[in-house]
């Protein structure tokens, strides 16, 4: 009986799960986002069978040759091939900005979460450390944070993760204050369910859907801020592929008319973080159908 209760259970989530996937594949804006975000990832993974050339090898006799058979996109003023080196920094970057996004989600749903159920003084306090980390500048504080711990990038993760847990925290907060005065929240309450078991069991989960799409706001500054990072020199340095240093490094170029090793890896910040941002109204549309008539 039991193994029968869950099949039929096993049936019911995977028939939930296809209705899911219908609706966000019904919506084109989200369809458009996935496929840019896709695409970015599948060049990450597959990077070195779609590479050309070493990224991080230098040829002095190949110096700013521009677009061609032989380099797609041309090379950078060290004779590396840029193609390559755009191929290969979608790793660096996706793989920062989305271990970034989940790390900030996580800590900050948790700690929101808590701030928002027992309110009183913990609730005070939390929000007072809040509003005291968006008083800053967000990129300002990431490049101090960064300072002080030293460029790597675990210390990148954590530096993008910590400056993003704030909206979650007030996100998750503000949802959690509206939800623990429910009917459903009072009779959990009155069977003498714990809080604990109330809060991650009956709260939580009907909190995550403005979650899932504040994530894909994160992973597109994450990006950003990767990339104004190392463009500034706090970030991930050369020779190791990365889209902002790679436009630092050859901004004197552009004045010589080498426009091809900064358009590339801008144009990849550009297509990855508006992928990601496409995700994102695409889900605000689908959990909220009337915003779409406002």
């Amino acid at each position: 009986m039991s193994g029968l209760i869950t099949t039929k259970e096993s049936l019911h989530d995977w028939s939930r799960l296809k209705h899911w996937a219908k609706i966000v594949g019904d919506n084109k804006i989200t369809t458009v986002g996935l496929s840019f975000v896709l695409f970015f990832v599948l060049l990450g993974t597959f990077a070195p069978i779609i590479a050309t050339h070493n990224p991080v090898v230098s040829e002095p006799a190949s110096q700013l040759l521009p677009p061609s058979f032989q380099h797609f996109f041309g090379t950078d003023s060290g004779g590396r091939d840029v193609f390559s080196r755009v191929i290969f920094a979608a790793r660096v970057d996706l793989l920062i900005a989305i271990l970034a996004a989940i790390s900030g989600m996580l800590i900050g749903t948790l700690l929101g979460a808590i701030i928002g159920y027992y309110g009183g003084i913990v609730d005070e306090l939390g929000m007072r450390v809040v509003d005291g980390i968006q008083a800053f500048p967000v990129f300002i504080l990431a490049m101090g944070v960064v300072a002080a711990l030293g460029q790597s990038i675990p210390n990148l993760i954590i530096v993008i993760g910590f400056v993003q847990m704030a909206p979650y925290i007030r996100l998750v907060r503000g949802e959690v204050l509206t939800i623990r005065e429910r009917e459903f929240i009072e009779a959990a309450q009155c069977v003498g369910l714990s809080n604990t078991n109330i809060l991650f069991r009956h709260i939580l989960p009907n909190c995550l859907a403005p979650v899932f799409v504040q994530v894909s706001a994160s992973t597109s500054y994450a990006i950003l801020a990767i990339a104004g990072l190392s463009f500034i020199g706090l970030g991930i340095n050369p020779p190791t592929p990365e889209w902002g240093s790679m436009i630092s490094s050859a901004t004197d170029t552009i004045i010589t008319g080498e426009w091809w090793v900064t358009l590339f890896p801008g144009l990849a910040i550009i297509f990855s973080v508006m992928g990601f941002n496409l995700i994102g109204d695409g889900l605000q549309d689908i959990i909220d159908p009337q915003r779409t008539l406002r």
